[in-house]
């Protein structure tokens, strides 16, 4: 039973000392130990009743808002623990909204008392910018920390620099006077495995052994990262960009933000990239950033206090993240406002941008990679693309597209079928497969053994008089005057050998690709993604240009491409085939755009990267609606209300409710006629998280509504601290304690932790609005009333389900609150 998992986890409901521990702030950072089983079903009645305290407004017949006392106004001594949330439920974002108005007030009416007041007031109002600060620190210098590790470990598969074992390949030669042009990467200090162990650099038997030693490295470091993943932070593994985004939608994970995620997110993306897996770093450092905003939040009473203020620094901290990954501060920013907030006011945007900022400065000063830029594939193209080639790059574009749409629907397959076989009970042996499967397909071909950011860089690369690679070899023409810019030339032995391998390489990407993602150790989808674009724009790119060489005289060329000039641009087209493919699985445009804008530099070039997304988009759209991010949002039953999302149907509230004809009735508490004994049962023979409170059984008028977990709180502090209060005690929830016999016990008032202003709306009210009301106010639950009498409730989980269920999917994938 689920009940028992819980119990074991330390969470199960009815015990009040696991609540109590497990509401504390450090336990947010603490639980990365708890292992979340999304093989599970959640028990239904789980999410029944989902509610919470707090919400300050009433929505009655016809709409109308009434504002309401603030819950805080009326606790005369708050009861430690009411107020916070469970593991895996949802936060009031109304109430916590409210909470802050509160505590900014306060701290406003105490500033003129003295100069401390003052000086607490001027740190509340900074608090903001500088806990964005320390986060676009703590990620600058962990994004450039990661960038180096890796590199030096991805190239300890191939050899090792004698002279100084911390240099990575190409530093390692910088400093050798014994290097050429056309072996620039071979230098004494450098030796390969085989060299070290036969002493032979050259023929079968060294490639044999660099072969073998090239598996065995992989295989270490896969073995490595899952093993860490697995007994430290089972939430380090995966991109982590689904969950933050459940995250900011005000979902509770406790633990997956923590400092122990963090540590071994840190490691283990290092080893997983060093492994040569199909996988990129940049998604997870957007979880890696989310980390050091969560962590740092702490610091603050401000954000420590309220989740929702929370989530304002972690939609700054995702934007620092993707601006250290790619070097892009303002595609960070958007970023983060297109694709992972919920609620991005006005006053994050600027903090993003300041965190962006800040992480992008931390990141250059460190230099990771040796040339003075952000990222590895920094370009500058400086040949003008022509109207016809708008035709190619929306061709791309609709390749994109297709490759998005497949991509989700098999990886998706992939993932559902782990979770329903055996195969999915033995994460190690399956990265040490997929691991072992990549290795020894990747060594033979050399685009596939490269680093995937080191592929990337090699594609957008234009082929200029200093580019030795096989990308760049041309017949030249001996005639040719001008170096600075080479003419378009026949293609020569090695480029059609080079297509030969990326086409090979192209179809091994797509394949591991969707066997990768999903895996029990960090695994980003941005760099997969992109060089599958960047190969197959390559592949295009170099057909369009000979296809100008050898036919300039057809009309489509006569105009522009005159013999001898430098008409195409081959790296251009591998750019805007990567920024379509991204796009076709993200299903992101503006920020997609901006952030590869950003990559190369280059203004001039953004009408075809808009054209080639946009179609990418469009194509896309037309097999699902879908970004691989909602669908594993949707996959693992995470309770996400997409904004983005269209709700068309013609229900009413009536028909979502619970409970239904044939469900008991609702359970509910009385004003004043129940006993503490009697609220107990009903709290052990019930999983539902709040009762809503009403004057009789009789007239079923609504008074208020409250959680579960304070019922629990304050019964159990009562028993405590208030001498008698036993079983046999009247509760009373109203204003006035009714007038009771002299030998009864002493009555328990419960009237401050009721939530006297619950949402309601009517049961005529079209589903269309519901869904809109708790997508704009991130309610957790509203009460259906007729003519003021209590009928039902919806929670988050029935309008997920139902909106399931018109969709033709399965509702019971809908587990958590």
């Amino acid at each position: 039973m689920e009940s028992e998992q819980l119990f074991h986890r330390g969470y199960y409901r009815n015990s009040y000392n696991s609540i109590t521990s497990a509401s504390s702030d450090e336990e947010l950072l603490d639980g990365a130990g708890v292992i979340m089983d999304f093989q599970t079903s959640e028990d239904d009645n789980l999410l029944d009743g989902d509610a919470s305290i707090g919400t300050h407004y009433t929505m009655t017949n016809g709409g109308s808002i009434n504002s309401s006392t603030h819950l805080l106004d009326l606790l005369d001594e708050p009861i430690p623990g009411v107020g916070t949330y469970d593991d895996f439920h949802t936060i009031d974002w109304v109430r916590e909204k409210c909470k802050d108005r509160e505590r900014h007030r306060r701290i406003n009416s105490k500033k003129k008392e003295s100069a401390w007041e003052m000086t607490k007031s001027l740190y509340d109002a900074w608090s903001g910018w500088l806990v964005v600060t320390l986060t676009g620190l703590a990620s600058g210098a962990l994004a450039g920390l990661i960038d180096i590790a890796a590199d030096w470990m991805t190239d300890l598969k191939e050899g090792i620099c004698l002279s100084a074992l911390w240099f990575n390949h190409e530093q390692c030669c910088w400093g050798s006077n014994e290097t050429t042009f056309e072996e620039r990467d071979k230098c004494p200090q450098w030796k390969t495995w085989a060299e070290l162990i036969i002493g032979q650099a050259e023929g079968p038997g060294s490639y044999i052994m660099n072969y073998i030693m090239y598996i065995f490295w992989a295989l270490s470091f896969a073995f490595l990262a899952v093993s860490l993943v697995k007994v430290f932070a089972p939430y380090a593994c995966g991109s982590g960009i689904p969950e933050i985004k459940t995250i900011l939608s005000g979902f509770i994970i406790r633990g997956y933000l923590g400092k122990w995620t963090l540590m071994i997110k840190t490691i283990t993306l290092v080893l997983a990239v060093a492994s040569g897996l199909s996988l990129g770093k940049e998604g997870p450092l957007v979880h890696v950033a989310c980390c050091c905003g969560n962590i740092f939040s702490y610091l603050f009473p401000k954000y420590s206090t309220n989740e929702a203020k929370k989530r304002e620094v972690l939609s700054a901290a995702s934007a620092a993240g993707v601006s250290v990954a790619f070097g892009a501060p303002i595609g960070g920013v958007l970023f983060s406002l297109e694709e992972v907030s919920y609620y991005f006011p006005l006053k994050t945007l600027w903090r993003s941008f300041f965190a962006a900022l800040v992480a992008a400065f931390v990141l250059r000063s460190i230099n990771p990679f040796g040339n003075s830029r952000l990222v590895l594939f920094y370009v500058e193209y400086h040949t003008p693309w022509y109207l016809f080639e708008l035709f190619p790059f929306i061709l791309l574009g609709v390749f994109g597209g297709l490759w998005g749409a497949f991509f989700i629907r098999a990886n998706i397959a992939w993932c559902r079928r782990r979770k329903s076989t055996k195969f999915g009970k033995y994460p190690v042996l399956e990265v040490i497969i997929v691991a072992a499967i990549t290795a020894v397909i990747a060594f033979p071909n050399p685009y596939t053994r490269l680093n995937t950011s080191e592929l990337i860089k090699e594609l957008f690369t234009d082929c200029g008089p200093l580019e030795s690679s096989s990308l760049c070899d041309y017949r030249n023409d001996m005639n040719a005057s001008k170096i600075v810019d080479i003419p378009d030339r026949p293609a020569g032995t090695g480029v059609y050998s080079a297509i030969w391998q990326l086409c090979l390489a192209l179809i091994f990407k797509i394949i591991m690709t969707v066997f990768t993602f999903g895996i029990k150790v960090p695994s980003g989808l941005f760099i997969p993604s992109m060089a599958i674009g960047a190969i197959a724009g390559r592949i295009v790119g170099i057909a369009v240009e000979q296809l100008a060489y050898y036919h300039h005289d057809w009309f489509i060329f006569k105009e522009w491409c005159e013999v001898g000039a430098d008409c195409i641009t081959p790296g251009l087209y591998a750019m805007v085939g990567a920024a379509a493919c991204l796009g076709g699985v993200t299903r992101m445009t503006v920020s997609l755009v901006v952030i590869v804008f950003e990559l190369t530099g280059g203004l001039e070039y953004i009408v075809p990267l808009m054209a080639a997304v946009m179609t990418s988009k469009w194509v896309g759209d037309a097999f699902g609606r879908e970004g691989i991010y909602e669908a594993h949002i949707r996959l693992n039953g995470y309770p996400f209300l997409d904004a983005k999302e269209e709700f068309t149907h013609t229900t009413l509230a009536a028909d979502v409710m619970r409970p239904r004809r044939s469900d008991p009735p609702l359970a509910v508490l009385t004003q004043d006629n129940m006993t503490v004994e009697d609220i107990e049962n009903l709290i052990n023979e019930t999983s539902y998280n709040g009762f809503p409170v009403i004057m009789s059984k009789e007239s079923q008028r609504l008074v208020g509504f409250a959680l579960r977990r304070d019922l629990t709180i304050a019964i159990e502090s009562a028993r405590k601290k208030q001498e008698g209060i036993v079983g046999s005690s009247r509760v009373c929830f109203a204003q006035h304690t009714p007038s009771l016999p002299a030998e009864s016990p002493r009555p328990l008032k419960l009237r401050s932790i009721l939530d006297m202003s619950p949402f309601t709306v009517t049961d005529h009210t079209p589903m269309e609005i519901v869904v809109d009301i708790f997508r704009k106010l991130g309610l957790r639950q509203c009460l259906v009333t007729h003519n003021g009498r209590l009928l039902g409730i919806i929670t988050k989980k029935d309008i997920l389900r139902h909106m399931a269920q018109t969709a033709n999917q399965d509702p019971a994938s809908i587990m958590f609150n």
